[in-house]
């Protein structure tokens, strides 16, 4: 008979799995996205080294499509790092909701965890839990793991078939800033109440992409969206 603490161990085990195998469908999806993203970071002057290093520490398919849209030089890095908040702003909720999936553990292993959060883990996680089903940390864990290595690794290797795509926009592939910002968009829909800051957001983003030189437009529109739905909410 096994010991209750070996017991545990063992379902932690079978948890983990499940998470990764429940992610893994999700993960080649992740794959195909962030293949672009190496090619466009390729284009951009990014080596092999770069992408990996990159996308293992930041780890944010959004943040880091729009670091790649910011990356003229001399680098802005201001606005890419103000342009990879706002656009980070949701894991603020998203880990937050996390938290009773942690009950029992040290606040420093469940920060420590947060890391391999991803929109794609958590979605899976969370529709299990509201099935009633057992999901918890390590299921969530799991899919997080499935994840990371699914786009750390393509990027990388993305980065490695740049080098034999001299002309992106022949492939349609300088069309995949809009096409993931477009999925993204589609998957955050919670309803009707998206429609006026979504809509104040891509107004003021227009106007801005008129008037002003660069790539303001993306914060712009950012910070006037965001603004927008916190003043609805409160209102």
């Amino acid at each position: 008979m096994q010991s209750r603490p070996a017991a545990q161990d063992a379902s932690t085990v079978r948890r983990f799995v499940a998470g990764a195998r429940d992610c893994l469908p999700v993960a080649l999806s992740v794959v195909a996205y962030g293949l672009v993203f190496g090619v466009l970071a390729r284009q951009r002057g990014l080596a092999g080294p770069d992408v990996l290093v990159m996308s293992a520490l930041v780890y944010s398919g959004t943040a880091q499509f729009v670091a790649l849209d910011l990356w003229t030089p001399p680098l802005p890095v201001g606005a890419i790092v103000l342009a990879a908040v706002i656009v980070s702003l949701r894991y603020l909720l998203i880990c937050a909701s996390c938290r009773p999936l942690f009950t029992g553990r040290t606040r420093l292993r469940a920060l420590l965890a947060m890391f391999l959060v991803s929109d794609e883990n958590w979605a899976v996680t969370m529709a299990k839990t509201a099935r009633g089903e057992a999901a918890g940390a390590a299921h969530l864990l799991g899919g997080g793991v499935m994840v990371y290595l699914a786009w750390t690794l393509s990027t990388a290797a993305g980065s490695a078939a740049g080098m034999l795509v001299p002309d992106p926009a022949r492939w349609g592939l300088d069309f995949a800033f809009t096409a993931t910002f477009l999925a993204l968009l589609i998957g955050m829909w919670r309803g009707r109440a998206d429609l006026l800051p979504w809509g104040v957001a891509a107004v003021t983003a227009v106007a801005a992409s008129m008037l002003l030189p660069g790539k303001w437009y993306i914060l712009i529109g950012g910070l006037a969206g965001s603004l927008c739905g916190v003043w609805r909410r409160d209102a």
